[in-house]
């Protein structure tokens, strides 16, 4: 893992981030301001509500050592930027969506290293690695906040060049991402093969119990079905590149890395189904609306 880990992971997040500032604009920030109920419930359910359900997960399947603090990792994550794009296939509010991905990315710069220090010493005790919190803080900031910088800059200073180069950065961003995940998930097989039936059902336990929450809270604040839409894929889809390069790259642990690289491969197709699910329902309310003018 050691040339994947200092050199894929670090590339592929800052290409992941660097593509998400190219879809972004000053405007974008400010629209949190014209929403801030729906982005204010957003924000809670991933900075509070993600890391309170993953350490339910990890009680509830006796979750232990270095795998409780991969889970503790991913729930810490910002949202992945293909949650805006799931947003917009699932007729939700792209706009709240995209917000939200950049805000809580910023954010989390600050509380990603504040939760995976507290962690370390709750599961692991002596065995924990030394984590610095302002070193971390510090190579989040490069590995983030930088890359997000220049592709704003370069959105500012050439429009039509960043507009037609963006989805073309996404898709490089998650090509390259998919190929680490499979490149990972082989060189620590044998991990995988001793924590793979016991990791993929808290993975999925977390995924849909954050995507379920999520729903239910924005239901109950009687948000429209578009913001619903948005928050719901926002708590699902992580940014499982930026967990697996805390677990391997600042942490030095595959067995930090696994729950992100799992949560990477299990978190869209939960999404795509609740997608579907969200089309599906559209349809048969046009249908009925349409019998009904009949």
């Amino acid at each position: 893992m050691n040339f994947f880990s200092a050199w894929g992971l670090p590339v592929i997040v800052a290409v992941i981030m660097f593509a998400m500032g190219l879809g972004l604009r000053p405007a974008d920030f400010a629209a949190v301001a014209a929403r801030p109920k729906a982005f204010l419930v957003g924000a809670a359910a991933q900075l509070l509500l993600l890391p309170i359900l993953a350490l339910a997960v990890i009680h509830t399947l006796g979750i232990t050592g270095g795998l409780a603090v991969g889970f503790m990792i991913i729930a810490a994550a910002p949202g992945g930027p293909m949650s805006n794009l799931l947003t917009h296939l699932g007729h939700g509010d792209t706009a709240l969506s995209i917000s939200l991905t950049a805000v809580i990315s910023m954010v989390s710069i600050l509380t990603l290293p504040l939760i995976v220090a507290l962690a370390l010493p709750f599961f692991m005790g002596a065995a924990a690695p030394e984590l610095s919190l302002a070193g971390t803080v510090m190579t989040l900031s490069a590995m983030t906040l930088l890359p997000v910088l220049a592709g704003m800059t370069l959105r500012g200073l050439w429009p039509a060049g960043a507009i037609r180069l963006e989805p073309l950065m996404r898709r490089l961003a998650v090509g390259l991402f998919l190929l680490f995940l499979i490149a990972a998930i082989w060189l620590a097989r044998d991990l995988v093969r001793a924590h793979l039936f016991s990791l993929a059902p808290g993975i999925l336990l977390l995924n849909l119990s954050a995507m379920t929450a999520a729903f239910l809270i924005a239901k109950a604040a009687r948000l429209p079905p578009p913001r619903v839409i948005a928050l719901t894929i926002e708590c699902g889809i992580q940014n499982g590149s930026l967990a697996m390069f805390v677990g391997a790259t600042l942490l030095h642990s595959e067995a930090m890395m696994l729950p992100g690289a799992a949560y990477g491969v299990l978190m869209f197709p939960t999404a795509l189904l609740f997608v579907a699910l969200v089309l599906r329902g559209e349809r048969r309310l046009a249908r009925a609306e349409a019998e009904a003018i009949e």
